[in-house]
């Protein structure tokens, strides 16, 4: 049987060009989970230098989150126009001038401002990586390289933090933001010499000398170049209009109403767990530092979670892997509070729960490509993340006014395993059309899920 290119790669072994491609979009999501966080590391030097109410300091917190919904929805979809790789140079241009500027701000609104920028770069960035990292693996990868991509934010937080520490301590808050605005604009040249174009967006938007770098990248993985292009498998949609149609369609609504849904419940979860997760359990009874442990735990988790599920999706897959879970996090949460009156049983179970929340969104991360068309992808991934966002900004709004309505923190953490069900049943329910291949210790057997 004949393959074409796309096909010939998704069934040859991973090339090191290949890895090297995820390694680089892992690589931008470290630096994200720092940039994202950098507000959060420095919020108390920021609040005792310019003398904020708690009020102006949560909106500088919203503000990245703000921004990172504004460029998934509304910057990320241009990618399939111009490129994931181009899109990924112009968000890293305005992550790090938005970061580099943050550290020479002379008040709130112009912090604010700037955290703003730097998200809608974020955004932009973690919806492309994250298509670049599916596009470029293989089938029977494509779960543990997008996994691994989002394994990178969770590293970048953690070491963030301490960075955070050692910096604020020696040279002030302002040192944070301008470490971080620096790595972020030292990866352009590295995106640039480094980072290939997407396969996909080279064959179905045909820039200029498209034939060429197709070829170029297919030298570069051992695969036969090609003497003409292959005519497109899919009509591409012409502007961001016409792909938000193409996302709404009558064949394709069902899946992406359930992307979104699956998103906005997993990412309302996932911030609450992370957001919420230290002042509760000291409300539940620890001490503030147990308090902080039990959240540097749920980081640490969730390095090891996103790594594993990507593991498991590479034998089994990926849709009943994000299922089991989906359900195993709700499950963990609905226990999690009794658990805190044995510390040792607490923080083994906290970092159990970090392995699953922060997997449930690398899992998402990893199938929602698959579920669109390439002349579509980035949209369809772009808008799943800002729909996301959207529940991540609910989370803390709602949290906080379920505590003023005197909610128990058992309460709050049993409705958010609910809220891990519903985005299970959501995945259930998706169609995924592309090959997923599962290997046993003698057969290699390639099925399609529904």
């Amino acid at each position: 049987m004949t393959f074409d290119l796309r096909e010939r790669i998704d069934h040859s072994p991973m090339t090191r060009y290949q890895w090297g491609a995820v390694a680089i979009c892992v690589l931008l999501n470290v630096l994200d989970g720092f940039d994202v966080l950098v507000m959060a590391f420095t919020a108390q030097s920021v609040s005792k230098e310019w003398a904020l109410s708690g009020s102006v300091l949560g909106l500088l917190l919203s503000a990245g989150l703000f921004g990172m919904a504004a460029g998934s929805l509304f910057l990320a979809p241009w990618a399939d126009t111009i490129g994931r790789r181009a899109m990924i140079l112009l968000c890293l241009l305005l992550a790090s001038t938005g970061m580099l500027l943050s550290a020479i701000s002379q008040s709130a609104m112009q912090l604010g401002l700037l955290r703003a920028l730097t998200g809608i770069g974020i955004g932009g960035i973690l919806a492309s990586s994250n298509v670049i990292a599916s596009e470029y693996a293989s089938t029977r990868w494509r779960g543990l390289a997008v996994s691994l991509n989002s394994t990178g934010y969770a590293i970048g937080a953690t070491l963030g933090g301490i960075i955070a520490v050692v910096l604020q301590t020696s040279y002030g808050w302002r040192s944070v933001f301008l470490f971080g605005g620096l790595c972020t604009a030292a990866i352009i040249p590295v995106v640039y010499l480094r980072l290939p174009e997407s396969i996909d967006f080279l064959l179905e938007r045909r820039p200029a000398k498209a034939l060429e770098r197709i070829n170029a990248f297919a030298a570069k993985v051992g695969q036969d170049s090609l003497t003409v292009l292959p005519a497109p498998r899919v009509k591409d949609a012409a502007d961001g209009g016409s792909k938000m149609r193409a996302l709404l369609a009558p064949q394709q609504r069902r899946n992406t109403l359930l992307v979104w849904s699956a998103f906005f419940m997993a990412m309302f979860g996932f911030y609450f767990v992370t957001s919420w997760t230290p002042k509760l359990l000291v409300e539940a009874g620890m001490s503030a530092n147990q308090g902080v442990t039990g959240g540097v735990l749920l980081n640490l988790g969730g390095i090891f979670g996103a790594t594993l599920l990507g593991a498991l999706s590479a034998r089994f897959a990926l849709k009943r892997v994000l299922f089991a879970y989906m359900l195993v996090a709700g499950v963990l949460l609905t226990v999690f509070v009794p658990t805190t009156a044995t510390i040792v049983l607490a923080f083994a179970l906290g970092a159990l729960i970090g392995v699953f929340v922060n997997g449930c969104i690398a899992g998402l991360y990893a199938i929602t490509p698959s579920v669109y068309a390439p002349a579509v992808r980035a949209t369809g991934v772009g808008w799943g993340i800002g729909i996301g966002r959207i529940g991540a900004i609910a989370s803390p709004i709602v949290a906080g006014a379920l505590l003023d309505l005197h909610w128990s923190p058992a309460q709050l953490y049993v409705l958010v395993a609910v809220s891990f069900g519903l985005a299970a049943l959501a995945v259930s329910r998706l169609r995924v059309e592309r090959t997923e291949v599962h290997t046993t210790a003698t057969t290699e057997v390639s099925l399609t899920t529904h």
